[in-house]
């Protein structure tokens, strides 16, 4: 690679945030887009990429597609028209299915302007399964994963006998009711599923009748892979009727869940996820007291250190292959390693290269009150926080791959 003229820089790495940024599930995308702007702060803060034509700093492009697949695929053209090298998505599995599929023409098509797709929250397991692509990567635990997790800690709670299954109807929630009759059919055969509902993805605004229906049921438990509002006006519902089941979720903890419940979800709201504030070791403090002092404000809570790592393995591979060429940095993320607590980020995992899921930890905690053992932090200024119940290491976390993945030549 030649160098630039002296005291001319490097252009930057430009990264395309393709997320719905307004409308009703745009509070999550806006969560997402902190999280990455820290992550490319972090980077750039350090020297920036180190690349054989000299050091070039990351530049995060936002993009928004208003959660609609259409114009999530519009956005996608618009990227790489621009030529930008690297595509990152995730709140929806839709859309990342359709990125997919639309990445693999594109990047057959047009050589010189490949793409990779890095994606950090959309788990539909089918994404790095059926429909696993050498262009895609996945670094959020898919929904076998967390499921399986969620499973194993209603496995051990014998008094527990009637759950409620809630979810939204389209492709996540779809495959996440089905795994949950399975898994519990295996793993708790005794249960009972008192109700199994599906409803339509960001335009319920009012849940006070799905509420009323679960509290009708007698059910002591509710598992749900809701997320964003979809979420919170759920629980909020829940609350208002005094539904008292405990809620098993991909994601209570967090995007205003803890303090729309407050004393009510004590002991009430689990989640599981790769990290949490309040997992208790010296690197999480260090990690956590840094993203608060970039973003102090209490409603700016959300942080995941699977997105600082998605960053920080996409560096790592850039550095190793030398280049930007997406398929040059995807043959180098297959089978990385990245331990993040070094970088400052108290995480870690490896990419599977068999199927691109990245194998990590999970946690499953519990909503509890905020200066409690095990809970110094709270949620979004919530007076909240979460304690950890169960810990799974990458290989307990692990699910098999069924990816039969084809390569460029």
């Amino acid at each position: 690679m030649s160098s630039l003229p002296k005291g001319e820089p490097a252009a930057p790495i430009r990264l395309a945030l393709i997320e719905g940024l307004s409308g009703p599930l745009g509070n999550g995308g806006e969560a997402v887009f902190r999280n990455l702007v820290w992550a490319t702060e972090r980077v750039n803060a350090r020297g920036g990429v180190r690349l054989p034509g000299g050091a070039r700093r990351l530049e995060l492009v936002r993009f928004d597609s208003k959660g609609s697949v259409e114009e999530s695929l519009s956005m996608l053209r618009a990227a790489t028209d621009q030529g930008i090298p690297v595509v990152l998505q995730g709140n929806s599995s839709a859309v990342a299915g359709a990125l997919i599929a639309a990445l693999e023409k594109h990047n057959a098509r047009e050589p010189t302007r490949r793409a990779l797709f890095l994606n950090y929250a959309a788990v539909d397991p089918a994404l790095t399964g059926a429909q696993c692509s050498f262009w895609h990567f996945r670094f959020d635990a898919h929904t076998d994963m967390r499921l399986a997790a969620l499973v194993e800690v209603i496995a051990q709670d014998p008094a527990l006998k009637t759950i409620y299954l809630i979810n939204q109807d389209y492709s996540f929630g779809q495959h996440l009711r089905e795994q949950a009759r399975a898994m519990l059919a295996r793993r708790r055969p005794d249960l009972r599923i008192v109700g199994d509902e599906l409803h339509p993805l960001g335009r319920v605004k009012d849940f006070l009748p799905y509420a009323t229906k679960i509290r009708a049921s007698g059910a002591q438990a509710v598992l749900t892979g809701n997320w964003g509002n979809d979420l919170t006006l759920l629980i909020k519902a829940a609350k208002d009727i005094g539904l008292t089941a405990r809620f098993h979720t991909f994601y209570g903890n967090a995007l205003g869940v803890p303090g729309v419940l407050g004393e009510a979800g004590v002991d009430r709201v689990l989640a599981v996820a790769e990290w949490h504030p309040n997992v208790g070791t010296p690197d999480a403090e260090r990690f956590y007291a840094a993203f608060r002092q970039r973003f102090p404000k209490p409603e700016h809570d959300y942080l995941h250190a699977r997105m600082q790592l998605m960053v920080e393995m996409l560096v790592a591979a850039m550095e190793r292959a030398g280049t930007t060429s997406p398929q040059a940095v995807a043959t180098a993320l297959e089978g990385l390693k990245l331990d993040g607590r070094p970088l400052g980020i108290a995480h870690e995992g490896v990419m599977r290269a068999a199927d691109h899921q990245l194998q990590q930890p999970l946690y499953v905690s519990v909503m509890r009150r905020a200066g409690e053992a095990g809970v110094p932090h709270d949620n979004e200024g919530s007076g909240y926080g979460f304690r950890t119940l169960r810990y799974l290491d990458a290989a307990q976390a692990a699910q098999p791959s069924t990816c039969r993945m084809r390569r460029p030549d």
